[in-house]
């Protein structure tokens, strides 16, 4: 089973930026669709950007134009760049392993991290 830890997150002021990495342990990670999700306290996990294999990208509406997907597969690593930061980010970001990519629906499948807090708060 894939290991991931995720790592950068912090307390951040609104409108600042901040770049999430999730490493993982597994040479498979090259071949899966990968995942950045958030949960804010109340609220269910959600996806905020995917990206393929071949490096299509899918991200959540309220974070278009301000969130970057990349990864690097000889790192086995993924990063989330986030930028113009908003109080309604704050939640704890997971990354997940493998997610299973049909038409417009993005499911997490694979492993998940432990979690990384960002706090966005003046």
């Amino acid at each position: 089973q894939v290991q991931l830890v995720e790592s950068g997150g912090g307390l951040v002021q609104p409108g600042g930026s901040l770049r999430l990495s999730c490493a993982a342990s597994g040479s498979i990670f090259s071949i899966n669709a990968l995942g950045w999700y958030r949960q804010a306290p109340g609220k269910e996990r959600e996806l905020v950007a995917g990206i393929t294999s071949g490096g299509s990208t899918n991200y959540a509406t309220s974070v278009k134009g301000r969130f970057t997907i990349s990864r690097d597969n000889a790192k086995n690593t993924v990063y989330l760049q986030m930028s113009s930061l908003k109080p309604e980010d704050t939640a704890v970001y997971y990354c997940n392993s493998r997610i299973m990519v049909v038409g417009y629906t993005w499911t997490p499948v694979g492993s998940w991290g432990q979690g990384t807090q960002v706090t966005v708060s003046s």
